[in-house]
């Protein structure tokens, strides 16, 4: 039985949460252990963001799908792999995780809950950025999804690392945490009006992704749901050994 719609949301909100709570938690104890040292602070806050996608996208990837992203989560409805009525609950689900997070890190560092960011991302370079750091996510998804189900939480685990570092904004890649990082005067942080231009590029990156893998690896039935994130490869056989049995009967 596929998981009720609630139970898909909070899985959602609570994933979300968690990474955040990963994302700025290592970057102020990155930042307050490195002396000054911005490389090591990325680092060490490279390192825990990549562990904990690993770690979450396998707890909550067979409940959920485990996007923790708008973009994600969108490009997945228009692939037939989501209803659109499912989207807004999720999108809703994956901001108001993403500030909890990002508030509960705060909290365990001592930090005021929420405090807009004076970190500056700004200019054309950060934002195409963002586009190349979405665009990469979305092809790794899509590709993993279709042709090597099982990995796709390390592939996106490994794929965020590098962008981390490979990219000169360090691989938002995500409109929820963008907008929960600009809440967040720390290591990790954005400006609140840095933020719209990142997110506008995600979403950009990401249809653009989709529109690609559309053609490049399509569905190999088109009377089969699209496999994606929110259907495991044992979603994806019960199914179709669910079709079949219907057709028998």
């Amino acid at each position: 039985m596929s998981p009720t719609l609630d139970r898909r949301v909070v899985a959602e909100a609570v994933g979300t949460a968690m990474l955040l709570t990963a994302v700025v938690g290592s970057g102020i104890m990155g930042a307050r252990l490195a002396g000054g040292n911005v490389a090591v602070a990325l680092l060490a806050n490279t390192l825990a963001t990549g562990a904990a996608l690993v770690a979450l996208i396998l707890t909550f990837g067979p409940i959920s799908g485990a996007h923790f992203n708008p973009a994600v989560t969108l490009a997945d409805a228009f692939q037939g792999g989501l209803r659109w009525r499912d989207v807004p609950p999720y999108v809703v689900a994956q901001i108001a995780g993403a500030f909890a997070g990002v508030a509960a890190a705060h909290l365990m560092f001592g930090e005021p809950i929420f405090f807009a960011s004076r970190h500056a991302r700004a200019g054309g370079a950060q934002v195409f950025s963002e586009f190349v750091a979405s665009f990469g996510l979305l092809v790794v998804i899509w590709g993993c999804s279709r042709l090597n189900a099982s990995n796709v939480a390390f592939a996106v685990a490994a794929y965020i690392t590098a962008a981390y570092w490979f990219t000169a904004s360090t691989s938002f890649a995500n409109p929820a945490v963008t907008l929960a990082r600009s809440a967040s005067d720390t290591f990790a942080g954005i400006r609140p009006a840095d933020a719209p231009a990142f997110i506008a590029a995600q979403l950009v990156g990401a249809g653009a992704a989709t529109s690609l893998f559309r053609w490049l690896a399509p569905a190999p039935d088109a009377d089969t749901q699209t496999p994606t994130m929110v259907h495991t490869t044992e979603g994806i056989a019960a199914e179709r050994s669910a079709t079949r049995r219907g057709g028998h009967q």
